[in-house]
């Protein structure tokens, strides 16, 4: 039962990727899948609850098991790790579907569709969003005590900042899938800047 229900939300999920969420209707969901109405409705309520799982599954419940796996200690080194960490399980997520035509431009056009149609989702990101800039803000302040970063920096902007280094990806640059590997470079460039002399 369970993994007839991931199934459901991983052909859902590629599905909403490729076509975009109010492009896609409930037949185009049982021809996809494979199965009858009543089947997806036994897991699904209706079509909103399977989008709003979604987006759950694949974008805020890895976000959150990142971000509550750090403790309070956390330095700024270990942040990077966190968030790439969490980005890279993003990544394998994009390469358990069929279609390679699912990248990361197409499913982040897809998370800000659902944080736009479904107000509980965004305030969820939001609350996501804040805790990040938090554990951001500890990791400076902890990584300052430990001598590593030098003080006189205003925190709040940094922690601003690295929270939204992942976000400055721009798909009108031309590219469909995000660099990870340039992400984690930034992070480190920025953390050098940030470091003692």
């Amino acid at each position: 039962m369970k993994d007839r229900r991931q199934y459901i939300i991983r052909k859902a999920m590629e599905l909403y990727a490729l076509e975009g969420y109010q492009n896609v209707s409930i037949t185009d969901l049982q021809n996809a899948l494979d199965i009858g109405r009543g089947t997806l409705y036994y897991y699904f309520k209706d079509q909103d609850e399977l989008f709003r799982t979604c987006m759950e599954t694949y974008f805020l419940e890895p976000k959150h098991r990142a971000l509550n796996s750090v403790g309070e200690d956390v330095t700024f080194e270990q942040m990077i790790q966190t968030m790439m960490s969490y980005l890279h399980s993003l990544e394998d997520a994009l390469m358990t579907f069929d279609d390679k035509r699912v990248n990361t431009s197409n499913v982040n056009n897809l998370m800000f569709t659902a944080y736009s149609l479904f107000p509980a989702l965004h305030r969820k990101a939001q609350r996501l969003a804040l805790k990040e800039v938090e554990l951001w803000r500890k990791a400076i302040y902890n990584s300052q005590r430990a001598g590593i970063i030098r003080r006189g920096i205003d925190v709040e902007m940094i922690a601003l900042m690295c929270a939204h280094i992942k976000n400055s990806y721009d798909s009108g640059l031309g590219q469909t899938q995000m660099d990870f590997t340039l992400l984690e470079k930034t992070y480190n460039l920025f953390y050098n800047l940030l470091k003692k002399e």
